[in-house]
C-alpha cells in the first residue's frame, strides 16, 4: 500500500550529478512538479548564461511563483579560461543571491543548477555551499545539480541520483537539438 502523505514536510537536499545528460532536466521537472503543487520555486543557473533556452521561455509563462535566473557567463573550460575572473564574479553573485533568497524564505524550493561544476572549478567555495545545506530552513527543498558533486555534499544530501552516460548523439556528430539540449 501507499504511505499516507502528511501535511508537514521535511525539506530535502537533493543532488543530481554524474556524466550523463539529464541533471538540469530532472531538477526542472521536480521544480515544475513543486510549482504545480502551489510551491514557490527559484532556479539559479550558475554556469549557463547569455543564450535563450527553452526553460527560460517556459519559466516566464509560469508567473511569479517560478523564477529562473541565468546568473552564469556561459560554459567554462577551467582555470585557464580567458574569462576566468568574469566567471568567478558571476558565480559569487549567484551564490549571494542563493543565500539571500534562502535567508528571506521567499521560496519553498531552490535549485542551484550547475553549482557542482562551480565548486569543482573553484568558482565558489565548497565550504560556502556546505553552509547553505547545513543552515537551510527545515521546510526548504534544496536541489543541487552538475557533474563532480563534492563528497561532503553527497554525504549531507537526502537524495542523490547519478546520471550515467550510456550513449549520446554528440558522439555520432549530431549537434545540440532545440527542445532537447536548449
Amino acid at each position: 500500500m501507499f504511505a499516507k502523505i502528511s501535511g508537514a514536510s521535511k525539506g530535502l537536499t537533493i543532488v543530481f550529478t554524474g556524466n550523463g545528460k539529464g541533471k538540469t532536466t530532472a531538477a526542472l521537472g521536480m521544480a515544475l512538479r513543486a510549482w504545480g503543487q502551489g510551491m514557490r520555486v527559484l532556479v539559479l543557473q550558475f554556469i549557463k548564461g547569455g543564450w535563450k533556452c527553452g526553460e527560460l521561455e517556459a519559466a516566464e509563462k509560469l508567473g511569479p511563483n517560478f523564477v529562473l535566473l541565468q546568473m552564469g557567463e556561459g560554459f567554462i573550460c577551467g582555470a585557464n579560461d580567458e574569462d576566468w575572473e568574469v566567471h568567478c564574479t558571476a558565480a559569487q553573485h549567484a551564490l549571494e543571491n542563493a543565500k539571500k533568497a534562502i535567508r528571506e524564505g521567499s521560496f519553498d524550493m531552490v535549485v542551484l543548477d550547475e553549482i557542482n561544476y562551480a565548486m569543482y572549478y573553484g568558482l565558489v567555495d565548497v565550504e560556502s555551499v556546505l553552509d547553505i545545506i547545513q543552515s537551510k530552513p527545515p521546510g526548504l527543498h534544496l536541489v543541487l545539480t552538475g557533474r563532480y558533486a563534492d563528497d561532503e555534499v553527497v554525504r549531507l544530501a537526502d537524495l542523490v541520483t547519478e546520471m550515467r552516460e550510456v550513449k549520446h548523439p554528440l558522439a555520432a556528430g549530431i549537434k545540440a537539438q532545440k527542445g532537447i539540449e536548449f
